[in-house]
């Protein structure tokens, strides 16, 4: 089994009919379909700025990144973690999707479009650490309202 159809296959058994799920990307290969968060993983949504910025810390750090969404038109990435972990997390511009909520999810393969994958699921279940994410997040926004400081006090032009 390829690692596409193993992917395929862990997100889809995130949907209430995993089978039914399965079968309609096998069809329609591109297609995206709505999955439940909550079940299998939760999703850190932020925006694109702050999304490739964590990419980066998380590379920086040599941490095996797990599976990250951005919405082109949205400008939004989200990154899957483990469910249940956002259910008390707050950060200001950051939104969680968990129980209760519905995530587009395109096919877990490599395509352009509004949904695209960042980083693929591997169908390991593998997710992002949201410890992790936090930390990397603070350094992120810090370094972005030290910047936006500097740039209003006249000291960078």
């Amino acid at each position: 089994m390829g690692s596409t159809t193993r992917a395929m296959e862990w997100l889809a058994d995130a949907a209430l009919d995993p089978v039914a799920c399965s079968r309609q990307w096998r069809r329609h290969q591109p297609h995206v379909v709505l999955l439940p968060a909550g079940r299998r993983w939760d999703v850190v949504i932020t925006p694109e700025h702050l999304g490739f910025a964590l990419l980066r810390g998380i590379s920086a750090c040599r941490l095996r990144p797990g599976p990250v969404l951005l919405d082109a038109c949205a400008k939004l990435t989200g990154f899957f973690v483990p469910p249940g972990t956002t259910a008390c997390w707050l950060a200001s511009g950051i939104r969680c999707a968990g129980a209760g909520a519905w995530i587009a999810t395109p096919w877990p393969r490599p395509a352009p479009g509004r949904l695209q994958w960042l980083v693929l699921p591997d169908g390991t279940g593998a997710l992002n650490d949201l410890t992790a994410l936090e930390h990397l997040l603070h350094d992120a926004t810090t370094r972005d309202l030290a910047s936006t400081d500097a740039v209003k006090s006249g000291r960078v032009r």
